[in-house]
């Protein structure tokens, strides 16, 4: 079974490989964690900033966005459809 940390463990614990000026590995040792763990924070964190770490629940303002877009185009296509529909039956009706 995987370990799940914290985003706040996980900014501590890179933060504490950056500035103790013991070695990454020893760090890691300390807190229980694997090296590798504290490379993948540190790349995560360089790259994402403050997003970094959103969790299984919380997404990415990117993320969010682009799930919220996708709601929006689902509703206008079924409103396309619908109106799609009743241009056939009204021009049934006045046929």
């Amino acid at each position: 079974m995987q370990k799940t940390y914290t985003p706040e463990f996980k900014c501590e614990a890179v933060r504490l490989a950056q500035t103790s000026g013991k070695p990454i590995a020893h760090v890691a040792r300390e807190l229980g964690i694997s090296d590798t763990s504290i490379h993948q924070w540190r790349k995560e964190l360089a790259e994402h900033g403050l997003e970094a770490f959103p969790g299984s629940g919380h997404q990415t303002e990117q993320e969010e966005e682009i799930r919220r877009l996708k709601r929006e185009l689902e509703i206008t296509k079924q409103e396309r459809d619908i109106l799609k529909k009743a241009v056939g039956i009204f021009s049934r009706c006045l046929a």
